[in-house]
């Protein structure tokens, strides 16, 4: 490890409410939700963190956070010979503050008592929930080497998807020249598009049609830097308020980030990330050996399957399937899919848990046990954890409804979801 990246300390943001992936928020925070069958959104940034070397890591969490502190608990533990540590911070009440975080930098604020006493030249801030792969070393060298103050990621968006984020306008030396924030109208974009002095940076990675530079929401500051912001404002929020004053105070640079990257924090970008990790070529690779994906270590069995159809499918450890037709979808831990049932473009996110038989008086087990019974039919929909779905049950939004909310289900951009821990009675339709 160089010493510049000893040097950093990384800061990883839990996320807010996570309203846009209800329900699979009803429950758990937004970085605690199941992706790719057996990790977490978490796993990304902090998988992202060890395969740069940087190996002092908060994490600050606030809304649902019980599963994910557990899944971080149990997950990231350096050795004890180490300086290393993923830490949690959640946010409590003070003598001086009783409040909850009310943005971004109002969260860093609210912890600096206890960040400050961390000896380091620089602090990185990253999200916790976007999916992508990106080794933070590159960014802290560029950062050191043009003698930044602040240095902001920034990737690509399609027109349609640039009142979402944060946009950036850049100078041909890469320093940030103006930003806003999520901009609602046409007129409030112009002059964000990507410069064609940089297009050939993204080697076809570039969307087609209109195209705009976004914040990644990873921002690089130096100490003293953040240390003025902290203590000389009360401003809230990292886009919204402060870089919009950096870009006139400071030295802020931007660190242009070709690969790939998802802001999966809406239903149809999660839907649509999961479904293109089944191409030939996904753009989202779990099998990289130079930057592998960690998460929690688990004694399950291997996965079972009998006298089967699959074809373009993940499927995690501890699967049972027996005479079902899988095509294009993702079985998550530990699922059961019974006879005859037939699952397709979906997600099925399993279960925590193995349960005994429902014959099995010493459990008391349910009459309808966890997974997919016989003979059902699921297309197009995410299937939360722990769910029943019992016998001949059909989840197929025929009438092509765009949003809806039903007693055991919501559809959201077309998309089916059942909520974690429903139960489906033999026979239901959706």
């Amino acid at each position: 490890m160089s010493t510049s990246m000893k040097r950093v300390l990384t800061l990883i943001l839990g996320g807010g409410a996570g309203t846009r992936l209800y329900p699979l928020t009803q429950v758990r925070a937004k970085p605690a939700v199941p992706v790719a069958g057996k990790y977490r959104l978490i796993d990304i940034a902090l998988s992202n963190c060890i395969n740069s070397g940087l190996r002092r890591v908060f994490v600050l969490t606030q809304y649902l956070s019980a599963s994910l502190n557990r899944h971080i608990s149990q997950s990231f533990k350096f050795d004890d010979f180490s300086e290393g540590f993923v830490d949690i911070l959640a946010a409590e009440q003070r003598i001086d503050s009783n409040a909850w975080f009310e943005g971004t930098a109002d969260a860093i604020r609210k912890m600096w008592g206890i960040l400050e006493n961390h000896d380091c030249d620089l602090i990185l801030i990253l999200p916790g929930d976007a999916l992508y792969l990106m080794n933070y070393r590159e960014m802290v060298e560029q950062h050191i080497r043009q003698d930044a103050e602040l240095t902001i990621a920034l990737n690509t968006v399609h027109g349609s998807l640039a009142d979402q984020f944060g946009l950036a306008k850049i100078d041909p030396w890469s320093r940030v020249t103006n930003f806003v924030e999520k901009p609602k109208t046409p007129e409030a974009r112009e002059g964000y598009e990507v410069p064609k002095a940089i297009l050939s940076k993204f080697e076809g990675n570039l969307p087609q049609g209109d195209t705009y530079l976004a914040s990644m929401g990873v921002y690089l500051f130096s100490r003293a830097t953040l240390d003025a912001w902290m203590r000389e404002t009360t401003l809230k929020d990292f886009g919204k308020d402060i870089i919009p004053e950096a870009i006139r105070r400071n030295r802020v640079l931007a660190h242009i980030h070709n690969g790939y990257w998802e802001d999966i924090g809406t239903i149809a970008a999660f839907y649509k990330a999961h479904m293109m990790m089944l191409d030939d070529n996904p753009p989202f690779d779990f099998t990289s050996l130079a930057a592998p994906i960690y998460t929690r270590s688990r004694n399950l069995p291997n996965s079972l399957v009998r006298t089967s159809t699959i074809d373009r499918a993940i499927l995690a450890p501890g699967v049972n399937i027996e005479g079902a037709t899988i095509r294009r979808a993702i079985i998550g831990l530990r699922s059961k899919i019974g006879k005859g049932s037939v699952i397709e473009e979906s997600i099925h996110m399993g279960s925590d848990y193995y349960e005994a038989s429902a014959k099995d008086p010493l459990r008391g087990g349910a009459k309808i046990p966890l997974g997919v019974g016989q003979n059902c039919v699921i297309r197009r929909a995410i299937v939360d954890k722990n769910t029943r779905i019992g016998h001949n049950v059909k989840i197929l939004n025929e009438r092509n409804v765009q949003e809806e909310d039903g007693p055991n289900y919501c559809i959201r951009n077309g998309i089916v979801l059942i909520p974690k821990n429903s139960v489906l009675p033999d026979g239901t339709v959706i």
